[in-house]
């Protein structure tokens, strides 16, 4: 009996890691240790920027960027290495890649890259300089932590707003928007299932919404333009932060006998960082949009996906254009 008991945990136990999902960062902190090893590690001035993911069971990817982090040093074009990694018996995590070593031990991490420089960097927790920006004058707030009541299946919980195919009751055409949204953290899930959701601008074309931490950036993860384009550099921080979506959306140009003269278009900050720059959204609507068919020359509402993970949002403002 208790070799089969062995046998079916050892089988089980992919399953049961996937899984497992924190919604609050305190408790996560609390339950899983390897929360607060996860993260972005790097010091002013260093040349090298660490990205390190939680995979659950004790397993780690850690990202090596040359110059710093996205956003503050590296870039697209600049070295990238994937090392993974692991705890040891002596309960640090290691990482080891031919001459290239990592180990991190009570959020200190040390980068040993082709035997020689070694470097020792602190884990740092970046925030978007645009977290909390507030409505500016003229601005339609359609979320602000006090009611749902602006959104049709709007669901409030702890005041926020809870991803639940919950469209906005207003209608907008251009406009400025201010998003601030957070992905749980689920180490033992992958890909789409790892804190999906969207934000549908006139509830056809979607800015993705992702754990995509260390990831590459691609269009169907986080700060992608779903099956559009890709951003320019990936700026998803770790789960469980709050991150912010800003975006100047300029609807589709009409002429005068209703025929479309110009698609939409559409520049997208993700924490702050610039990550398309007046994209043309050159088709009618993106995968999974509420609304579909041909444009009209009409405003359009703005919709929050669920893909059934909790993903939550907050400070949510349109300014009209």
């Amino acid at each position: 009996m208790k070799c089969l008991i062995s046998y079916l945990t050892i089988l089980l136990a992919p399953l049961l890691q996937a899984e497992l999902i924190w919604t609050d960062p305190e408790k996560a902190a609390i339950e899983n240790p390897a929360f607060l090893t996860q993260g972005e590690y790097h010091r002013q001035g260093a040349a090298y920027g660490v990205q390190v993911v939680d995979l659950g069971d004790s397993k780690f990817d850690a990202y090596v960027l040359e110059g710093g982090l996205p956003g503050a040093g590296w870039e697209p074009g600049q070295s990238r290495k994937r090392i993974a990694g692991a705890v040891s018996e002596t309960g640090n995590i290691e990482f080891i890649a031919g001459k290239n070593r990592i180990s991190i031990q009570k959020q200190e991490l040390t980068l040993q890259l082709e035997g020689k420089q070694v470097l020792s960097l602190p884990r740092i927790e970046r925030k978007s300089p645009t977290l909390g920006a507030k409505p500016p004058k003229g601005a339609v707030v359609l979320f602000d932590g006090t009611s749902a009541d602006g959104w049709k299946k709007g669901v409030m919980e702890n005041g926020l707003l809870k991803a639940n195919h919950s469209m906005s009751k207003e209608t907008f055409k251009s406009y400025q928007a201010h998003i601030e949204f957070r992905t749980p953290y689920k180490p033992g899930a992958r890909g789409q299932k790892r804190g999906n959701s969207g934000i549908y601008h006139h509830g056809r074309w979607e800015t993705q919404v992702l754990d995509s931490f260390g990831l590459e950036g691609q269009q169907n993860e986080c700060g992608g333009i779903y099956s559009i384009t890709k951003p320019k550099l990936n700026m998803c921080l770790p789960p469980l932060s709050w991150q912010t979506y800003d975006v100047d959306f300029t609807a589709a140009k009409f002429d005068a006998e209703g025929n479309r003269t110009a698609w939409p278009r559409i520049t997208v900050r993700l924490n702050g960082v610039l990550i398309h720059d007046d994209i043309e959204l050159n088709k009618d609507f993106t995968a999974a949009a509420p609304i579909r068919g041909p444009i009209k020359n009409e405003g359009g509402p703005m919709f929050l996906q669920d893909h059934q993970n909790p993903v939550y949002f907050r400070n949510i403002w349109v300014l009209p254009k």
